[in-house]
């Protein structure tokens, strides 16, 4: 089995998901050529020589659909004979990219290959691809299909998290993000687009307890609208939930698009790439749908336990932050303080570009890495229906 690298990354700003968004007036596929056109200057890679090109995307409909992996390559130059393919795991696709990308890496199939993600939330809303998932009565009655932020209060209110402790965790992740911003920590890996936006838009450096403490929560009347009586039906374990997220608590949708570039270690020894980590192993996991968004934290565990390598010794902890309570319960539960869980602020600082976010935070994990000077990192998602994926790291 040869051994898998990562040679480098990129990725665009995160704009807001809306029409007001800094990268509206850019299409999805606008996003991956670009970024396509800027990954072979940094590290002299010649396209024809990657064996597939791997994009996570959640909807893939309308401007997201026809394999936008196939078609970004092609436009981006890198010739006929470059393969592309795009894959919908949710939330966790931009993740699970990565970790085919490197599994076949690690099989011979291939020996330089590109994994990434894109979604553009403000061309493409949420739920566009109208799926039975979101859509069909009988399929959501079946099985308890329920909203993201429903299942994000039913377990603040399983675990007893309170809103001071949400609010508290939103405003330590925008005062991280807002830092590394400052310090100029993601210089190296983001590529503004061409007049457009240059940093991430979403990050709030004035956020404060006082400044968000008199918003509503933002998934009540959704609740009330029938939601809470699903949840509770196929999952009734508390008598009422209690609605604690917020906007501040919780991830804003985002614009953007990412690519990691991965080889074997073989590899890139004969193109003179020096390799910025080693991938050590995956893991994927799949928890209750109602309850949904533990399946990170069990895919963290998951990879942990098939390593031998224990929680202690994970330097940085990448974990995408869908809601506060989620962030707050694998803090409690593995013991990963302010300095170890998203060092730079996460997902619910610089957005959630759904398709994208999971090879964003394989990236930034690497960078964290290596000006944090520490050796193994964990970066994991959770997704819609209880579905998780982690990859372990070593710089």
């Amino acid at each position: 089995m040869e051994e898998v690298v990562v040679v480098d990354w990129v990725r665009t700003p995160r704009g807001r998901g809306s029409s007001r968004g800094g990268l509206h007036a850019f299409s999805p596929l606008d996003l991956v050529v670009h970024l396509m056109r800027a990954l072979p200057q940094r590290v002299g890679l010649d396209p024809a020589e990657v064996g597939d090109v791997v994009l996570g995307c959640a909807d893939q409909v309308g401007e997201q659909g026809g394999n936008l992996a196939r078609t970004a390559a092609l436009l981006a130059g890198w010739g006929p004979g470059v393969p592309g393919a795009t894959v919908n795991r949710f939330c966790v696709s931009g993740l699970d990219a990565v970790g085919q990308v490197a599994a076949r890496l690690r099989s011979g199939e291939y020996a330089v290959g590109v994994a990434g993600g894109v979604e553009s939330t403000s061309r493409v809303p949420i739920f566009s691809d109208g799926g039975p998932l979101w859509s069909d009565p009988a399929v959501v009655s079946a099985i308890g299909s329920v909203h993201m932020g429903i299942a994000a209060d039913l377990n603040a209110t399983l675990d007893g998290f309170g809103r001071a402790e949400l609010d508290g965790y939103a405003v330590e992740t925008h005062g991280k993000a807002a830092a590394a911003w400052a310090r100029g920590d993601f210089a190296r890996s983001v590529i503004p687009m061409p007049g457009g936006l240059a940093h991430d838009e979403l990050v709030r450096p004035d956020m404060s307890l006082e400044s968000i403490a008199d918003l509503p929560p933002a998934f009540a009347a959704l609740g009330a609208g029938g939601q809470d009586e699903i949840a509770l039906a196929a999952s009734p374990l508390v008598e009422r939930i209690e609605h604690r997220h917020t906007v501040a608590s919780s991830p804003a949708m985002a614009d953007g698009a990412v690519l990691v570039l991965l080889a074997t270690a073989r590899a890139a020894a004969e193109r003179g790439w020096t390799p910025r980590a080693r991938v050590v192993a995956g893991a994927g996991a799949a928890v209750d749908p109602v309850l949904m968004l533990t399946a990170g934290q069990e895919a963290i565990e998951a990879v942990l336990a098939r390593t031998g390598i224990g929680a202690d010794a994970l330097g940085v902890v990448e974990f995408a932050e869908a809601f506060s309570a989620l962030c707050l319960r694998l803090r409690r539960d593995l013991g990963f303080g302010e300095d170890r869980l998203n060092p730079w602020g996460g997902t619910m600082a610089m957005g959630h570009a759904f398709g994208a976010t999971g090879a964003i935070i394989v990236g930034q994990l690497v960078d964290e890495l290596e000006a944090l000077d520490r050796r193994y990192g964990v970066a994991a998602v959770s997704g819609a229906a209880g579905l998780g994926s982690a990859l372990l790291l070593e710089r």
